[in-house]
């Protein structure tokens, strides 16, 4: 009698319901990063105004360079310094016709909150991070002005403003923001 060769087996039904298994305990403790951005609602292609002039006195100049230095008119600042310089730029009434402004008056600086445009340029190199933390910056100078346009001309919080209102106060600090890679 012949004796025939016995090949081990090895049951493979399970194994499916182990790479299963595998795959949903990766799933359920792998974490997905938060990825920061900047909440804006872009301009449409047929909604981008006709070319206009803006006095030179009426831009605020902020360049990020490719070492992620923030410069304003070609001088050094911290990016702490960056939302109180925007602010009193924002709210100068260098023309006095803002009736809401508290500035200066500086002739240096914007005439009012709706010719005011605040001009970003970053690098080539610029981190993804330096870029998001100016805008940052820059929206929290915007909402610190409009929160206090709320409070003393509307009389209300931010939080009880109706639709016309938040238009109100959007039209009294509109956020004019050009953004361009420096040449």
């Amino acid at each position: 009698m012949r004796r025939s060769k016995l090949i081990p087996e090895v049951n493979a039904g399970s194994m499916a319901d182990i790479a299963f298994l595998l795959l949903i305990f990766f799933l359920v403790t792998a974490t997905i990063p938060k990825d920061t951005g900047i909440n804006r609602k872009l301009v449409k292609d047929n909604e981008i105004p006709h070319p206009i002039t803006i006095q030179e006195h009426n831009i605020l100049r902020i360049v990020i360079n490719n070492n992620d230095d923030i410069m304003l008119e070609n001088e050094l600042i911290e990016l702490s310094d960056l939302k109180e310089i925007t602010k009193s730029f924002l709210d100068n009434n260098g023309d006095k016709s803002c009736n809401y402004c508290n500035g200066s008056k500086s002739e240096n600086a914007s005439d009012n909150p709706k010719k005011a445009v605040v001009s970003l340029q970053t690098g080539k190199l610029t981190s993804y991070k330096q870029f998001i933390e100016v805008q940052d910056e820059l929206t929290k100078a915007y909402y610190e002005l409009r929160q206090t346009y709320s409070q003393n001309v509307l009389r209300k919080e931010v939080e009880n403003l109706s639709k016309t209102d938040l238009k109100k106060v959007k039209n009294a600090y509109p956020f004019i923001l050009s953004e361009a890679l420096t040449k």
